[in-house]
């Protein structure tokens, strides 16, 4: 399948969810969208109609190959051009109204005439939900590069060093290997650099955002991960680095160890081991992303460790996410989920557990479903893995 292949595909998903809420057409200028319809980002808007060809209205002079697009500088300018055409203006028009500003989506509107409007956010996360043989394989690739940087962090531990200093070298690490150098997150308020190194009582820090892990961070201006703890004997350090190797993403997260670790701590690995297991054995198409959860659930209570699973201060209610162009794309394995697992959906499932006086534990995976179970993208060993 060829580019074009690619983007029509996408662009029919979307053009058919469309026609499901009754729109004429979808106003895209959020960059996450633009790429999963264009193969690229700019300044601008995609115009895409319920029928009819994609147009593209770009702010800043960018080449375009074989596209429908045209220079504009300010929004109205769009209408104008279609007025210009004697096109008819859409009666109901859908707006990425959790993510654009209320300012950018009100302007949109009275351009067009005040049609109804509708919300193309959650349309278009529901339609990226499913990935494409292509996306599949972008993942694939992130996640091979994702395992050869897991496999250098060893390397990475000087004794005496702090938790900032670790992710430092493994950060540098990520961008030899390829690394993009940013993960993108949906949501407001939601900023974090590259990924979270959390070792000692630092994971027992809630974090202000929607993660499953916190962290006290280094700065109150992003109140999340590594914060300067000193590396020591005892301690477990809990590596959940982006696998931005390609424009799609992997999640994978690993333990490592100074020294020896509590029993405690290791009996905790194990049991999110055994809720990895139990995910991969029931995990199929039609299994409701809810009855994972619980089932997860189930096993950290059976274990005596439900009080720090998920955390521990704030305990995280949802034990796995989507992956793709976001790192927290639908769907959520999450007690009030509505949706079902889909062939060709790829979720990060993230079984953890925080140990007073020791760190985080578990593990994280990517996996991608297949019509008869899920196939496991980030294959690395997932031991607890001594430093020094």
């Amino acid at each position: 399948m060829n580019q074009n292949e690619e983007l029509n595909l996408r662009r029919r998903r979307v053009r058919e969810a469309m026609l499901e809420t009754g729109a004429d057409a979808c106003v895209i200028g959020v960059s996450v969208n633009i790429f999963y319809l264009t193969g690229t980002v700019f300044g601008g808007y995609i115009y895409l109609p319920a029928e009819g060809d994609c147009r593209l209205f770009v702010r800043r002079p960018q080449p375009f190959d074989g596209e429908d697009f045209t220079y504009i500088r300010k929004i109205e300018d769009i209408t104008d051009i279609f007025r210009n055409e004697n096109r008819e203006f859409p009666r109901k028009i859908l707006l990425e109204t959790d993510e654009l500003s209320y300012k950018e989506c009100t302007r949109l509107r009275g351009a067009f005439g005040m049609p109804e409007i509708g919300d193309a956010t959650t349309l278009l996360r529901r339609a990226r939900m499913i990935k494409t043989p292509y996306e599949i394989e972008q993942m694939r690739y992130s996640a091979e590069r994702h395992a050869i940087t897991y496999a250098e962090i060893p390397s990475c531990y000087r004794a005496g060093m702090t938790d900032l200093e670790f992710q430092a070298e493994i950060e540098r690490r990520m961008r030899l290997n390829g690394s993009v150098g940013f993960f993108s997150v949906f949501g407001i308020n939601m900023n974090i650099f590259m990924g979270s190194v959390l070792t000692g009582d630092n994971a027992e820090a809630a974090s202000p955002f929607d993660f499953a892990l916190g962290g006290k961070g280094q700065t109150p201006l992003c109140p999340i991960g590594a914060n300067g703890t000193k590396l020591r004997e005892g301690m477990a350090v809990m590596v959940d680095m982006a696998g931005n190797y390609s424009p799609y993403l992997t999640d994978m997260t690993r333990v490592f160890s100074v020294g020896k670790l509590r029993e405690t701590a290791l009996s905790a690995h194990k049991t999110a081991l055994e809720i990895q297991d139990a995910f991969v054995e029931n995990a199929r198409p039609g299994v409701s992303c809810a009855t994972l959860y619980e089932q997860s659930l189930s096993i950290a209570e059976r274990a005596g460790l439900a009080g720090c699973f998920m955390g521990t201060r704030q305990q995280a209610k949802f034990v796995g996410h989507g992956i793709g162009l976001h790192i927290n794309e639908l769907p959520v394995l999450a007690p009030r989920s509505k949706d079902v697992l889909q062939e060709g959906m790829t979720i990060a499932l993230e079984p953890k557990f925080v140990i007073a006086g020791v760190g985080a534990v578990g593990v994280e995976n990517s996996f991608l479903v297949t019509a008869t179970g899920v196939e496991k993208l980030t294959v690395f060993c997932e031991d607890i893995i001594p430093l020094g």
